[in-house]
């Protein structure tokens, strides 16, 4: 489950250069924040209390943890087991939250009406991740509760440029999991993978780069621009 070195040698923003963006769709885990340690130790201690092999829980960056725990739970086990998890992470997201390199001038860069958070976490984790992390978030975010399927479907997306009034295809999904960049694509919008959690060569993004901190946005009267910071 532990995060990867080798994609910070990754920057290439050409597919971006020289085009404009309504609208900026954020993942938050991996993307935004890094909850890694938190959740892993979640992670870890559930598997030993539902007696489940901790390896049949890794690798499970951007899936719902509703999704996981369906996938090696018995059906009548899956409600109290995911009410367990996600108390669990609530619990650990009280502190060890750190706001990744470049979120906070991304967050500031776009206008308001231009950006959203677009989560697998329920409601009640989004909520303790963004208050361990004291980020200063925009006001729509769409949670895997909004939705009827969460990543990899591309109904996150979808919803999120539906709030934000905008065409997915003139959206720019920024996501650091497989799962998540499957779903941006799905939605019809472009992708901008970022972060240390897998090797980009397991990204399938149309740009990527190391953090946030190697991307400026910038937002002019056609729209949202990006480019090497």
């Amino acid at each position: 489950m532990g995060p990867v070195d080798s994609p910070a040698a990754r920057l290439d923003l050409g597919a971006l250069i020289g085009r404009h963006f309504d609208a900026v769709l954020f993942d938050m885990d991996g993307t935004l924040i890094d909850s890694h340690a938190v959740s892993e130790a979640a992670w870890l201690v559930w598997a030993a209390e539902h007696d489940v092999d901790v390896a049949r829980v890794s690798g499970i960056a951007g899936r719902p943890a509703a999704e996981v725990v369906r996938d090696v739970m018995a059906a009548d086990r899956v409600t109290a087991a995911v009410a367990r998890i996600e108390q669990l992470e609530i619990d650990a997201s009280q502190e060890g939250i750190e706001v990744l390199a470049g979120t906070a001038r991304a967050l500031g860069d776009i206008p308001a009406e231009r950006i959203a958070i677009v989560t697998s976490c329920t409601r009640a984790l989004l909520a303790a991740r963004l208050a361990g992390s004291r980020l200063r978030h925009p006001e729509q975010i769409v949670t895997v509760d909004d939705v009827e399927h969460g990543k990899p479907a591309p109904d996150p997306f979808l919803e999120g440029a539906r709030r934000l009034g905008f065409d997915p295809a003139r959206c720019l999904v920024v996501e650091d999991a497989p799962s998540g960049l499957t779903a941006g694509r799905a939605a019809g919008c472009t992708t901008l993978a970022v972060g240390h959690t897998q090797h980009y060569s397991d990204l399938d993004a149309d740009a990527w780069a190391p953090d946030l901190e190697h991307v400026r946005f910038t937002a002019r009267a056609e729209g949202i621009v990006v480019s090497p910071a």
